[in-house]
Parts: C-alpha cells; structure tokens; sequence
C-alpha cells in the first residue's frame, strides 16, 4: 500500500512591517512556519520595488506571501517580480490595504485571520455593553469625585442589564460573535445589516430590523459596519438625535463611521454616553473634550489583538498555510465578491 505523498513546503516569503514579525511571529510559532514552509525568517520584505539580486532570485520563484500589518501594495509591478506567486496568507485581519485588484486578476488564493481577530474585538463589546447598562464608568467617576458614600439606587435608578436592548450595526464577523456572546444574558438584540439574512440574524438571537428604528430603541448602540463609502459618517447629527436620553454608543470598528463634531456636541451635553477604540482622527486632538468627559471612555485602538492574542493570528495564518502546503483549500479564504461590502 502507497503512503501518501508528504506536503511539499511551499517557497514562502514574509513581507510586514518589523514590528509586526517581532509582535507576531514568537519562536514557536516562527519555528512551525519554518517546518511547514522553505521560508528565510531573516527576509522581511516592506518594499517591493526594492532591488536586490538575492531578493530577485527569491521573488522569481516565491510561491506563498505570509503577510501582516505594514505589508506594502500587492500591485502589478510587484506581482511581475511574482510569476509564481500562487496565495497570500494574511496573519492580520483586513486585507484591503495590500491585496489589490491586480491579485485577482491574478488569480491569486487569498486567506485572512480577521475571524481570529474578531474574538477580542467581541469580547471588549460584550464586557462595554454590560458596563455601559450597569453604568460602572458613571459610578466610577461618582465615587472618585466623591471619594466617600455614594447612592447608586438613586443615582442610577434604571440601571442594570435586565431586559435593555442592546442594538448591533452590522453583522460582520465580529457582530456575529457578539450575538453569540450575548445569548446567555436577558437582553433583546436588533440587528442592522442591508446584506445579512433574517432568518439567520435570527437562529443567532437577533432581531433583523432598520438602522433609525435600531438607534430609537436601544439603550447601547455598538458599531460593526465595515469602513466603505456608504457607511462614511452612517451616524450622523440627525442619526445621533435618534438615541434615546442616555443612551451608550460604542465604536470599535471605524471612526468613519460616525460624524465626529455631531457626537462631541452630544457627548457634551451629557445626553448620549461613549465608549470608544476608534474615532476620526483615529488619534483626537489634544484638545478635545472627549479626553475628559465622564460619560466617555475612550480607548488607543485595544479592542483587537493584542498581547499574547496575537498567538492567535499567527497560529491561524501558520495552519492556513500548512493546508495550503497538503493541498487543502483555506478555511478562511477572501471572497472578493464580498469585499465591496465587508472589512
């Protein structure tokens, strides 16, 4: 009887920023890439117009790219330099910012590990929303001014997570996951997704419903839309009127998303509340108001991977590589179909 045939180990090249390899590529991971693949962990490519007759040599016969954060334009002049490129394995999430239209005129075979990335992403939302409910930044901020006996039951007399409703735009991969994660607690969850089924929204735990019906009812808002011309400044002034009296608002996809100027003059007022790890600019000046506002918490872009969460991604993007390697499609691919509407 045959044995089968060992993977073969695919030409490989890393293309990222330093930073990223040092953050994402620890020794045992770094250690399985190298037995999966003919890969030089000491090449790291963040120009691809660099010239270089080593580098030449390498690019002439590369067959996979393991990319990251910082990774340059996937253009056609690069791919020329490519023949043989056949996949690009991303240990990131998006790969909007590199992989470009000439990869699918290419052809090319396109993993991402934003469904690993997601998690933590999910796990901030959840752990926001039920702080937001129970108004423990409020509280918090009481107590400390106060630095003596406070009353919550008078203070927050409608406090608390016990049948509020809770509002998701978009049903992303990371809204997905915070449907999951909230099923376990009394709470009503609408959805907004234009391209998202019902019925599936609903086997989840969520209620399919509009965008300006979503924001009248919910007492916490969180944001899961992709970044695309249609979603730019989705929550507008009038958008941020719709919210009720105390209402949370939480951005951890795009600052885009919102009108920036709109929600500081809400935050201001004291009206709505916020939690945010993303705003437009995605650093704020340091002059506004947001910094120090006791009804906003905000957060330098924490809620993705960090830490040992980027084991995560890079175990992800090493075993989409090892399926490339036995000739087994990816359990992650890039649709590019969906692109035009998704991260």
């Amino acid at each position: 009887m045959t044995s089968p045939a060992a993977p073969s180990r695919p030409a490989t090249v890393l293309a990222m920023s330093p930073d990223t390899r040092a953050a994402v590529l620890g020794g045992r991971v770094l250690a399985e890439l190298v037995r999966i693949a003919d890969v030089d962990p000491g090449l790291l490519l963040t120009d691809f117009a660099r010239q270089d007759p080593a580098l030449n040599g390498r690019l002439a016969r590369v067959e996979v790219l393991f990319t990251g954060w910082g990774c340059p334009a996937l253009d056609a002049d690069a791919l020329r330099r490519m023949p043989r490129l056949r996949a690009v394995v991303h240990a990131a999430g998006s790969v909007k910012r590199h992989v470009t239209e000439a990869c699918w005129e290419r052809g090319l075979l396109v993993s991402s590990a934003a469904a690993a990335n997601a998690l933590p992403v999910a796990e901030y939302t959840l752990a926001a929303i039920l702080f937001a409910n129970k108004r423990v930044l409020e509280a918090a901020h009481a107590y400390r001014t106060a630095r003596g006996p406070v009353d919550p039951l008078g203070r927050y007399p409608t406090a608390g997570n016990y049948g509020r409703t809770v509002g998701l735009v978009g049903a992303s991969r990371v809204g997905r996951r915070v449907l999951e994660l909230l099923r376990p607690f009394d709470l009503r969850v609408l959805v907004y997704d234009p391209y998202a089924d019902p019925a599936e929204l609903a086997a989840l735990g969520g209620e399919a419903g509009g965008l300006d019906e979503l924001l009248g009812r919910s007492h916490v808002v969180s944001l899961h839309a992709p970044e695309l011309p249609g979603t730019r400044r989705l929550l507008d002034a009038s958008r941020l009127a719709l919210m009720p009296d105390g209402a949370t608002l939480i951005n951890t996809a795009r600052g885009s998303l919102v009108d920036t100027q709109a929600l500081t003059r809400e935050l201001v007022t004291g009206r709505l509340h916020a939690v945010l790890d993303h705003t437009e600019p995605e650093v704020l000046p340091a002059g506004s108001p947001l910094y120090d506002l006791p009804n906003v918490l905000l957060t330098p872009h924490v809620a993705g991977s960090l830490g040992g969460e980027l084991d995560r991604l890079a175990v992800t993007a090493v075993e989409e590589l090892e399926r490339y390697a036995r000739g087994v499609g990816f359990r992650y691919p890039v649709d590019p179909d969906r692109l035009a509407y998704s991260a």
